[in-house]
């Protein structure tokens, strides 16, 4: 199967897209940013590959018309995810188990190595105990999964061995930067087998074996790759292989919406205001500067000053009855300010709606110097999902620019960007082709 590949290396998350020949989406792959943008890029192209194959699979069982099936699928896709993550917990446990074999730390005996072991034992279990609770869902990753059950357990440990919590901390600190910097060994066979082992399948369907059979054996022929976004100049690709985000998020932005004129993405690292015309070229666009005031980050950093997982940022946004004012989206200064508007009595929903509302003004702000909001507006980045900044974004255009603009939001829409580089991979090698058809006539 012939495909194009976009990559979008962006400073949290590292998304990848799959394109058919007929320029449809196959396949979607994500992952956060590693310290090696190479790896995040393998992984999230790997991620890719697997979403494509389940979509054929799904395809060749005809899923879509028997809801035994489909039920199936998603539980087949769940453990499949687990299968995964236990294969990063195996890496694991090795680095840190062969770590306390050092001399240097030969002073604690064989306490550590038992208590490190004991640790492990128990993790194994609650990873077994938890499955029911994994979600096929593409931000679940092995750093965020280990890190909250190792950390419990080493408090635990620490406290029954009197080894030293700081010290089990850091044995994890090293081997996860290890572990997540390893593109998995096994492949999709051995995972999906492994997957389809541990479930009852349908009685409906005996095929499922020689499915996944099928299915692991289709060869991709990558015909041309493009890397966008904050990382993108840290890859080995050639020159023709690394193209502008600006482009490629307004690109994007018409390949998921063809009436759009006007794109906000807002990303992890910095927000981006684009005009575009009717084939999805860029006419104009403004950027914010270094800072990441009004970002992902930002709200990032907000969610870590509540102890909150950032998706509940939102929904919590959303209950507030009287906004505070925010006179900052300064990402140095959020805690001090946040801290203060406690320390006055506002309401922390209160606080979170005010917060909210700065960025999107500071985003209309960009909006306008870039060229105003045209039919169609569409919205895109890991922001796009929080429903109080979309909210936020709704009132401010109504009152702007009146309530006949269209907001878009695609579900797909932190792969915006990597859409766009797929299409000009796609581009780049139909030209490439034409011109030696060309030549060759």
């Amino acid at each position: 199967m012939k495909c194009s590949i976009g990559i979008d290396l962006g400073s949290t998350t590292t998304k990848a897209i799959i394109l058919d020949e007929s320029a449809q989406v196959v396949g979607r792959g994500l992952t956060n940013s590693r310290s090696d943008y190479l790896v995040a890029s393998q992984v999230a192209r790997s991620e890719a590959l697997i979403n494509a194959r389940f979509e054929m699979l799904r395809g060749m069982l005809g899923a879509d018309d028997d809801e035994t099936l489909t039920e199936f699928l998603a539980r087949l896709r769940v453990r499949f995810k687990y299968e995964q993550l236990h294969e990063h917990w195996r890496h694991l446990r090795r680095i840190c188990l062969e770590e306390v074999e050092d001399a240097r730390y030969a002073e604690h005996g064989a306490g550590l190595r038992d208590a490190m072991t004991e640790l492990f034992r128990q993790m194994e279990g609650r990873m077994e105990a938890h499955i029911t609770s994994f979600q096929d869902d593409d931000s679940l990753f092995f750093r965020d999964v280990a890190s909250s059950q190792y950390m419990d357990l080493a408090q635990e440990i620490a406290g029954e061995t009197g080894i030293s919590f700081d010290l089990l901390v850091g044995f994890f600190d090293k081997a996860i930067l290890l572990v997540e910097n390893q593109v998995l060994e096994q492949s999709f066979r051995e995972s999906a087998m492994a997957a389809l082992a541990a479930i009852d399948a349908p009685a409906s369907q005996n095929g499922l074996g020689e499915a996944v059979s099928k299915v692991s054996d289709i060869e991709f022929e990558v015909t041309g790759t493009m890397g966008t976004g904050y990382g993108r100049l840290t890859l080995p690709f050639e020159k023709d292989e690394i193209s502008s985000e600006i482009l490629c998020h307004g690109l994007g932005a018409h390949a998921m919406f063809a009436g759009t004129r006007t794109v906000l993405d807002i990303g992890g690292q910095d927000m981006k205001a684009i005009q575009v015309d009717e084939n999805g070229i860029v006419d104009s666009f403004q950027m914010n500067d270094r800072c990441a005031a009004g970002t992902g980050r930002y709200l990032g950093y907000i969610a870590d000053e509540l102890n909150l997982a950032l998706h509940q940022l939102g929904p919590m946004a959303s209950k507030a009855e009287k906004p505070s004012r925010i006179s900052s989206t300064c990402t140095v200064f959020a805690g001090t300010e946040f801290r203060e508007k406690l320390a006055l009595g506002h309401k922390r929903e209160d606080i979170l709606a005010g917060l909210h509302r700065a960025i999107i003004l500071r985003a209309m702000s960009l909006l306008a110097r870039s060229g105003g909001v045209r039919e169609e507006f569409t919205f895109t980045g890991g922001v796009a999902k929080n429903g109080a900044a979309v909210r936020e974004l709704r009132k401010l255009v109504d009152e702007n620019y009146g309530e006949s603009i269209s907001l878009n939001i695609h579900p797909d829409s932190i792969y915006t960007g990597a859409v766009g580089a797929a299409l000009f991979a796609m581009r780049r090698d139909e030209r490439a082709a034409a011109s030696v058809q060309g030549g060759s006539a």
